[in-house]
């Protein structure tokens, strides 16, 4: 995969994921109840408002509040460190709200029949958008020998 030649694009991504993670949790925020849903598509889609203590998806909620903040402050320092644009834009929107509220603030609620997906936000997608077109990217354009190692 070619190295950026200019840090510009990465960070005109990470803040616009950033811009666009903050005000639609703020939205949010200021138009709903905690636990309030709205259908958007019946039977498929709602809006809601929940915090999640968890790592994405709700992972590690239940684990002891310093090992799973220590875990989350981690995770974001690295992120922020080799990533790039969508991963480290929705690593901010989500440390931002860790900070902020002590949670991160999840809306976006897919399901099927009684079946939901785990709720998510606009920075969760960033980040699995990112790393989906970081490894096509990388199985796709694979590193040649000249690059091996730098």
């Amino acid at each position: 995969m070619k190295k950026p030649d200019s840090p510009i694009i990465p960070l005109a991504w990470l803040l616009a994921v950033v811009v666009l993670d903050q005000a639609t949790k703020a939205l949010i925020m200021e138009r709903f109840a905690m636990f309030e849903l709205l259908p958007v598509i019946p039977g498929l889609f709602n809006l809601t408002y929940l915090t999640n203590t968890g790592a994405a998806f709700g992972m590690l909620a239940g684990a002891q509040t310093i090992w799973r903040q220590v875990f989350f402050v981690g995770v974001a320092v690295l992120a922020l460190g080799v990533a790039i644009g969508l991963i480290a834009g929705g690593a901010v929107g989500n440390l931002i709200d860790r900070l902020r509220f002590g949670a991160v603030v999840d809306f976006l609620d897919f399901y099927v029949g009684s079946h939901h997906w785990p709720a998510f936000n606009v920075a969760d997608s960033a980040i699995c958008v990112g790393v989906g077109l970081f490894i096509l990217g990388s199985l796709l354009y694979p590193p040649r020998e000249s690059e091996k190692g730098q």
